[in-house]
C-alpha cells in the first residue's frame, strides 16, 4: 500500500504543475508546461523523500519541503527580466513559486489541498487578468500613461556594401543617455540590401526625440530607407 500511496502522491503532483503549465504556456509565457510540470513533481518527489526516508526520534521530514520553498527562489529569479525601468516576469515567477507549493502538498498526502491550490492559481491567472488591464485603463491611470516604457524598433535599409558604416551610424544614433540599446542586427535580402534592425527602450514616449535621433541615418546618402514602430512596454507577466 506504501508504494500505491507514493505513486499516487508522484502522479498528482506532475498532474498538477502541468495544469497549471498548460495555461502558462496557451499564453506563451516564459516558464509553461515542462517547467512548472518539473517545479510541481520535483517538490512531490522531495516531500515523498523527507516523509519516507528519514525516520527516528530526530528526524524532521519537514526540512526538506522547507528547502524546496526556499529554493525555488533561485529558479524563480532566473525568470524575472528587467529591461531599463521595466520589470517583467514576476507573475511567472510567482507561478513557479505555486507550483512549487502544490507539488508539496501532494507529496504531503494532502492531495485535495494540492487540487484546490492548483484550481485556485489557474484561476487566478486567467480571471484577474482582465481585470488588472481594467484597472491599469481607468481615468486615474491615463496620467502615468506618457511615463510608461516603450520599445522602439528601427529598420534601416541600406546596400551590403555599406553595411558596416550605416550600422556604426545607427549604433550613434541611438546610443544616446535618453535611450537604451537592447539589440541591433541585420537580415539579408534580395538584391544585395540589408536590413539592420534596432531595438531601443526608452523610459517615456517621445517621438519628437525618436525623429531627432535618427535624422543623422536619414540624412545618410547610403540609406536606402527608415521606419520605425513603438510598443508600450507591459510589465505584466
Amino acid at each position: 500500500m506504501e508504494w500505491v500511496d507514493i505513486a499516487i502522491r508522484v502522479a498528482c503532483g506532475a498532474g498538477f504543475g502541468v495544469l497549471i503549465g498548460f495555461e502558462r504556456q496557451w499564453r506563451a509565457r516564459t516558464a509553461g508546461l515542462r517547467t512548472n510540470a518539473l517545479v510541481a513533481l520535483g517538490s512531490t518527489l522531495f516531500v515523498v523523500m523527507g516523509a519516507y526516508s528519514f525516520d527516528g526520534p530526530d528526524a524532521d521530514p519537514t526540512r526538506v519541503a522547507a528547502q524546496v520553498v526556499s529554493g525555488i527562489g533561485f529558479l524563480g529569479a532566473g525568470v524575472i527580466m528587467k529591461q531599463g525601468a521595466s520589470i517583467s516576469g514576476l507573475n511567472t515567477a510567482a507561478t513557479l513559486w505555486a507550483s512549487a507549493a502544490v507539488g508539496a502538498l501532494a507529496g504531503g498526502g494532502l492531495v485535495w489541498v494540492g487540487a484546490l491550490g492548483t484550481a485556485a492559481v489557474i484561476s487566478l491567472n486567467v480571471l484577474l487578468r482582465p481585470v488588472a488591464r481594467a484597472l491599469d485603463r481607468r481615468p486615474s491611470a491615463v496620467g502615468r500613461e506618457e511615463n510608461t516604457e516603450v520599445e522602439y524598433t528601427f529598420e534601416v535599409r541600406c546596400n551590403r556594401d555599406h553595411e558596416v558604416p550605416v550600422r556604426a551610424v545607427v549604433f550613434a544614433a541611438v546610443d544616446r543617455p535618453d535611450l537604451t540599446v537592447a539589440s541591433i542586427a541585420a537580415t539579408d535580402l534580395p538584391d544585395e540590401v540589408v536590413v539592420i534592425t534596432a531595438t531601443v527602450t526608452s523610459r517615456e514616449r517621445d517621438d519628437h526625440e525618436i525623429e531627432l535621433a535618427i535624422a543623422d541615418v536619414i540624412r545618410t546618402p547610403e540609406v536606402l530607407g527608415v521606419r520605425w514602430t513603438a510598443q508600450p512596454l507591459s510589465p505584466e507577466d
